[in-house]
């Protein structure tokens, strides 16, 4: 199945609260979520590492985790381009809202 571009990605989204509900039209298939559920989670513990052992060399790792994971969600689970490309900033935020809402239950991964 090839990937897609849905027809909401090529609208104009003027405000993050508008653009959330299509980030997780994006986002609906269960191993795609829990994918980028586990890649937010290492950003944040690489993160950590970076910190704790003051060795920025971590920080080259936030992106492959973080993207990495993702993308395998959406280009084998989701069949769909990540919204990253065309919404860099609100897609940014989008991870880590989503991320909030499964750990507080507002959606389920």
């Amino acid at each position: 199945m090839p990937i897609t571009e849905t027809s909401s990605q090529t609208r104009e989204f003027h405000s993050f609260a508008e653009f959330y509900p299509f980030y997780l039209s994006e986002h609906s298939n269960d191993t795609s979520r829990r994918l980028h559920y586990i890649g937010s989670s290492l950003v944040l513990l690489v993160l950590l590492v970076a910190v704790v052992s003051g060795n920025a060399w971590w920080l080259l790792a936030i992106p492959l985790a973080g993207y990495g994971f993702a993308w395998v969600g959406h280009f084998f689970f989701e069949k769909n381009r990540p919204a990253t490309f065309k919404y860099p900033l609100y897609s940014f935020m989008g991870d880590w809202v989503m991320l909030k809402d499964m750990l507080t239950g507002r959606i389920r991964f």
